[in-house]
This record gives C-alpha cells, sequence and structure tokens, in this order.
C-alpha cells in the first residue's frame, strides 16, 4: 500500500473473488455463475437501453422496482435495488451496524461479511457451526445484536427452514436481521412473506444466479417502508445511480420470462441430484445443498490437492484454505456436460492415484 493509505483502513483483508480467466479454456465451476445465457427478453431490453446510455439512469428505477413489486405481491416502498447483492449488504453494514448494534454472523459464511465489518468499522462476532456445518439456530436468538445469515448458507449449501428464521427475527425485535437469500431459488424457502410481519427483517436477493445477470450487477432488498428508506438513504449520499439502464432493463425483462427462469432452476437441481450422486459413488461426502452449488470433500484425496490437479486438467472449482473447509472443494453446478466433464476427469484423476 502507498504511503498515502488511510490508517484506518491499514488492517482491511479485501475479499478475494473467484479467479475469472480471461482465456476461457476453463471449465469453470469456481464462482457460482448460472450456465445458461440471460432470457431473450432481458437481453432485447437491455440491447433497446443502449442508444439511452447518454442519460442517467432512473435513480428510483421505477419501471423495475415495479416490475419486481407486482412479481413478489408487495408494495412498491418495500424494496430497493442496487448493483449487486453485495452493495445492498453493505449498505446495510452502514445502515444498521455501528458500535452500539455489533454484527453477528456464522464464522464459515460469506467472506464478505467481515470485509463489510472492517471496512465499516462494525465490530462483529462469529459464532461457530456445528461439526455437521449447520447453523445452531439458538446461537442466534435474543443476541442483541444485526443478525446476518446466508440462507442457503455459503460456502456449504445448507438451509435452514422458514420455520427457524423466523425465531431468529421474533426472539431479536430490537436489532435488524439480514437474510442474504443469493441461492434460494434452488431449493430454499424465502423469508420475504416475513417481511410483511417484522419490521425488523431484511432479506437480500440478487439476479446474478438462478437469473443469468452475474455480469449486469442486479440485487435488491426487501423489508418493512423504514428500512428501504434508511437504505436509500445510505444510498443516496453514496451514489444514487448505481444501476445502469441496460441492467434494469435486463431486470425488467428477467423477471417477466417466468417460464425460463423456473426450467432453468430446475434443470440445475436436477444436474445438482446427478452430480452428487456420482461423487458419492466415488467415495466423496457431499452436504445437503440447497443451491447452485456443492460442497464435497474426499477422505482419500486432500482437497487443495483435487483442486490443483482439476485445474491442470482444465476445470476450476473453487478451494478455500481455513482449517476446517480446507478438505473441501465448492463445485458450481454447470451444464450437463460440463459436470459429465467434470465426474470424469475426477474417475481418471482417482485411477492415476493407485
Amino acid at each position: 500500500m502507498s504511503r498515502f493509505f488511510s490508517e484506518k483502513y491499514g488492517s482491511l483483508v479485501p475479499y478475494t473473488p473467484g479467479e475469472q480467466p480471461k482465456d476461457q479454456k476453463y471449465v469453470k465451476l469456481n464462482t457460482n455463475e448460472s450456465p445458461f445465457p440471460p432470457s431473450l427478453k432481458a437481453r432485447r431490453l437491455a440491447k433497446a437501453e443502449a442508444d439511452k446510455l447518454k442519460l442517467y439512469s432512473d435513480p428510483e428505477c421505477r419501471d423495475l422496482t415495479a416490475a419486481a413489486a407486482e412479481y413478489l405481491g408487495i408494495p412498491k416502498d418495500r424494496i430497493i435495488f442496487n448493483n449487486g447483492s453485495d452493495e445492498t449488504l453493505n449498505f446495510a453494514f452502514m445502515a444498521f451496524c455501528d458500535k452500539d448494534h455489533p454484527a453477528v454472523f456464522p464464522d464459515i459464511t460469506y467472506g464478505f461479511y467481515p470485509v463489510f465489518a472492517e471496512l465499516n468499522g462494525v465490530p462483529y462476532e462469529t459464532v461457530p457451526l456445528r461439526e455437521d456445518f449447520t447453523v445452531n439456530v439458538d446461537d442466534f436468538l435474543n443476541v442483541g445484536k444485526t443478525v446476518l445469515l446466508a440462507n442457503p448458507n455459503a460456502p456449504t449449501g445448507i438451509a435452514l427452514p422458514l420455520s427457524e428464521i423466523e425465531r431468529i427475527v421474533a426472539s431479536n425485535p430490537d436489532n435488524v436481521v439480514v437474510i442474504d437469500e443469493a441461492y434460494v431459488d434452488f431449493g430454499g424457502e424465502s423469508a420475504i412473506p416475513l417481511t410483511e410481519k417484522y419490521d425488523n427483517l431484511l432479506v437480500i436477493q440478487t439476479f446474478s444466479k438462478s437469473r443469468s445477470l452475474a455480469g449486469a450487477r442486479l440485487g435488491f432488498g426487501v423489508g418493512c417502508p423504514a428500512l428501504i428508506r434508511d437504505l436509500n438513504t445510505v444510498r443516496y449520499s453514496t451514489n444514487p445511480y448505481n444501476v445502469n439502464r441496460m441492467t434494469m432493463a435486463a431486470g425488467v425483462g428477467a423477471l417477466a420470462d417466468q417460464e425460463y427462469f423456473e426450467k432453468n432452476c430446475k434443470t440445475v437441481m436436477k444436474t445438482r441430484a446427478w452430480t452428487v450422486n456420482e461423487l458419492k459413488k466415488l467415495g466423496f461426502t457431499v452436504l445437503d445443498s440447497c443451491a447452485n452449488f456443492i460442497f464435497t470433500s474426499d477422505p482419500d484425496y486432500p482437497g487443495a490437492e483435487l483442486y490443483r490437479d482439476l485445474k491442470e486438467n482444465g476445470i476450476l472449482v473453487r478451494h478455500f484454505t481455513a482449517p476446517r473447509l480446507d478438505p473441501y472443494n465448492r463445485i458450481t453446478i454447470g451444464s450437463r456436460d460440463e459436470m459429465k466433464i467434470l465426474i470424469d476427469t475426477i474417475k481418471k484423476l482417482k485411477e492415476e492415484r493407485k
């Protein structure tokens, strides 16, 4: 860092994104992107906005907000759109966390949570997952802190039922509970309906995974109108034009193409089940996933070694070096052909190790 870098960020350890190779020679199963292109409706509407890029985008995201409100069956004042769900999460840390309202989240979860806490000077506590990587809900009851939970969790893919989420929300009436539902469309249960019952619940979702718009950067939050106003205060104090014209249009198109969305989600879940079955045949342990990825290990094949061997054979998966995670790899569910390449490659590698 330079000698000009502020001391307040001196200890900041930035988030490490997954590898994004430029040559595209890999079977890319490391960043939980969709194997499908955006819907035709999304692409057409986005293209139509290209000629208007000389003009600022609508800071209120009115067309997109109206489409989402109709789709979700909720009032427009309960939704906020941002530049990816990550920005919504950061705004939540800014709006609802401080020294009097510290954050709490699992010790194994989305890696951006501690980064956002450090970035915003927010004290935080991490709560260990159980040995089986599940969340102990009792650990988050009556904690008196801003609770953040990814549901399904990352990188495990394990989901809590809605009844357990409600227990957490109900027990913390004086603190905001943030439920991060980036992967909910692949078998999880959304807490959005609970936002009409609890004024301390913020639910965050993304268009990156199930709606194939990772490169467009579009996410949203749902909560009571007061929470949304708080987030908009932060947004308008940061960057009111944070969602560009083409992304907004693509979002409208994606919401309009419900048949395409549902078909793709079902295909991912079917391919996930096939992949899990094949890996278990090969001796792997696979955690129960409600996401578009799986978390898996082989007692006879160290996680880091498998990651390196797959990469040398043209397949990218995600490996984490934390002690409890080191035996595992997170594998995105790609197309059926991509997953067959993965399985065939692992079979070959395991044969070579004999």
